[in-house]
């Protein structure tokens, strides 16, 4: 069933409304640290996210229900903060502490909004069924290059192909591995199918992406088989209830890595990005960047193109080159 457009008078009026929420919850988090007893400010990790409700886990593992200072922009899942408490487990967010790094996608209006904030991997979901395509599986990757993380390309429900068909599906994605991408294949239904994954996944604070149908569901509900319990004592910790599941939360594995489970990322797109940032996005470009014949080089069909002939010379997939043509030409449209 697809969804019902609104009209601009529709969603100025939910502009509206949710303005007048989040000054009604501003003034809420004033009043409470005015009536704090204690001055005292702590740190800590922002795990969830719920409008403008958070839940705050201290050093000690423990959770806090927290408003925060509207100021502060977007607080998002995986963000360090100070925030000072104002009654039995509960506070306020006062400052947002700096990000190592933050993925972002743009909003209706075009404007970048954060997602998920520090983390340090972005693990890459593909499948045989829906059938992937490289066009989204660059963006991605673009994606990971441009905030400096680690990209790591996961093939998943091996146990759907044969072994032979499994072999050349995994073929046709040996172009990343040759650019430096480690690519495993996984599968939540075999017996230690996630092993690869999990040694990935250690020490490391990831987000899992790739389009719907691909498993990634099922990959989080394997990884942590007591998802839902987690999530019941989280909402009922916090007080905001069980529509936690359907936000973003960071979760603990055993060997010490953090993923965030983030339903952002089932739509998730580039922002508006320049061209030469999209040059920077596929790393085996690098060593071809200007030197080019001509400084305003297209990479299209101009003579003397660096691209073109590493492409030639077998240095560059040439896939790899389309994708990026393609690219910059939708950048040009929306000009």
């Amino acid at each position: 069933m697809t969804r019902r457009r609104l009209t601009k008078r529709q969603r100025e009026r939910i502009a509206q409304l949710q303005e007048e929420r989040r000054k009604q919850l501003a003034r809420k988090a004033e009043q409470a640290l005015q009536s704090a007893e204690s001055e005292e400010v702590r740190e800590g990790r922002v795990i969830s996210r719920h409008g403008q409700h958070l839940v705050v886990q201290s050093p000690s593992g423990q959770h806090h229900h927290c408003l925060f200072r509207q100021n502060l922009g977007e607080i998002v899942c995986g963000d360090r903060v100070l925030w000072q408490p104002v009654a039995d487990d509960q506070g306020v967010v006062v400052s947002l502490l700096p990000r190592d790094t933050v993925l972002s996608r743009p909003d209706y209006s075009g404007r970048d909004k954060p997602l998920a904030a520090n983390i340090t991997q972005l693990v890459v979901v593909l499948a045989p069924r829906p059938p992937p395509t490289g066009y989204l599986t660059d963006q991605y990757l673009i994606a990971a290059e441009l905030i400096g993380v680690n990209a790591l390309i996961t093939l998943n429900k091996a146990d759907l192909l044969s072994p032979d068909e499994w072999q050349v599906f995994q073929e046709s994605f040996s172009h990343y591995q040759n650019i430096g991408y480690p690519v495993i294949s996984v599968s939540a239904k075999r017996e230690h199918g996630l092993a690869p994954l999990l040694t990935q996944l250690k020490g490391q604070t990831s987000i899992l992406v790739g389009q719907s149908g691909v498993g990634k569901s099922s990959l989080i509900n394997a990884l942590i088989p007591h998802r839902e319990e987690a999530v019941g004592e989280l909402s009922e910790a916090s007080g905001l209830g069980r529509h936690t599941t359907s936000v973003a939360t960071l979760h603990f594995l055993d060997n010490g890595a953090e993923i965030i489970d983030s339903p952002g990322v089932r739509s998730f797109r580039l922002g508006r990005i320049g061209i030469r940032e999209l040059e920077k996005g596929f790393r085996e470009f690098s060593p071809y960047l200007g030197k080019c014949r001509f400084s305003n080089c297209r990479h299209r069909n101009e003579p003397g193109c660096a691209l073109i002939e590493a492409v030639e010379a077998g240095h560059i997939h040439p896939e790899r080159l389309k994708n990026f043509l393609h690219m910059a030409e939708q950048m040009d449209k929306q000009r």
